[in-house]
């Protein structure tokens, strides 16, 4: 073998096993931890409570986390997460929160997480709503600034126009349904067909559609924990379970626009946007026509902040769909200004 064919071989060797080495983490991570269908096994950063009721003939159970900070300003925060995250996923705002005064309530909302996840239960904006209202007058709470992220942002302005006298102010945070995807031609698709869907999830799957649409292209470590949070829920026993759930929140979510009522909201409203954010339900399914139109979250931002009364609009122009985890110092300083300028106002 002559020299130039041993350094080709060499090389081709060299390119192989980096090849290896770059699929390896998400070969293992396909294999990672597999959870049980109430996140059985996946630990949260401060103790889990739960609360016990009944809800369209079924006994459900709502687990949340409680934290009381140290000097007590007088006011709570209650953070709603959003579909492909947990009350865990607030695992950087909670302290800052803690630590300005806030008493923060962090709950799963039924269907997702560490609560329960009912087969035949009608899921509805204004039915989890109604769930968490019931929760913080279980824990003797009457009003509270609600912060809600992504889907959770669809909930809380739902909860926001259901219960505005026990609102003291709505932080919504890259909330999606700011536009009618149907409206605007996503397709529709059947409960069925979205639980097909939710069967492929994996590992590497959660990764790179989060790392595309959550974090603006990037990629760090420290992001990984969620995603073996979902996909050790879809490896564990309950993951037909959980994807049946999962296929009838997306309904939910595609079939309840809330963009229509943004003027009746009549308390404060911090909107927080991450500009590199592209999250749109059924986007991917739409022709390219449509799918150009949709996820434009910095005309989205603007054009909500301003049919809102009283909105401020705060946009991090190089952050996508979570800054809460993205770049925590930046979204909690942001989150803390916008919480005493809003106490502040009459």
């Amino acid at each position: 073998m002559t020299r130039t064919v041993r350094h080709a071989a060499t090389q081709r060797a060299l390119l192989a096993a980096l090849a290896l080495l770059a699929v390896a983490p998400a070969a293992a991570a396909e294999n990672g931890p597999a959870y049980g269908p109430e996140l059985q096994g996946f630990d949260y950063p401060w103790p889990v409570a739960h609360y016990a009721f009944a809800s369209q003939g079924e006994k459900l159970d709502m687990a949340y986390m409680d934290i009381k900070p140290d000097k007590p300003n007088g006011r709570v925060a209650v953070l709603l997460h959003g579909k492909n995250f947990c009350a865990a996923t607030w695992r950087d705002a909670i302290p800052a929160l803690r630590d300005a005064g806030y008493r923060v309530v962090a709950p799963d909302q039924v269907g997702f997480c560490k609560s329960s996840k009912p087969q035949s239960y009608q899921f509805s904006f204004q039915q989890l709503a109604a769930n968490t209202h019931a929760l913080l007058a279980s824990l003797g709470i009457e009003r509270a600034t609600i912060i809600g992220h992504s889907t959770g942002g669809m909930l809380a302005i739902r909860y926001g126009l259901i219960y505005p006298d026990a609102v003291d102010q709505l932080v919504l945070v890259d909330p999606i349904g700011l536009e009618d995807w149907q409206a605007k031609g996503a397709p529709w698709l059947s409960v069925d067909q979205w639980r097909e869907r939710e069967l492929k999830t994996t590992a590497d799957s959660i990764r790179a559609y989060e790392r595309t649409t959550y974090y603006a292209g990037e990629w760090k470590p420290a992001y990984e924990v969620w995603v073996q949070m979902l996909a050790g829920l879809y490896r564990g026993g309950g993951r037909e379970q959980a994807a049946a759930v999962a296929a009838r929140l997306d309904d939910m979510i595609y079939t309840q626009p809330v963009v229509y009522e943004l003027d009746r909201l009549p308390m404060p409203v911090l909107l927080v946007i991450g500009d590199r954010d592209t999250t749109a339900i059924g986007k991917d399914l739409a022709s390219p026509g449509v799918r150009a139109t949709l996820g434009d979250y910095p005309a989205l931002g603007k054009a909500a902040a301003a049919r809102i009364p009283r909105a401020k609009l705060v946009e991090f122009p190089d952050l996508g769909h979570a800054p809460q985890i993205q770049a925590p110092e930046a979204f909690n300083k942001a989150l803390l200004e916008g919480l005493a300028e809003a106490a502040r106002q009459p």
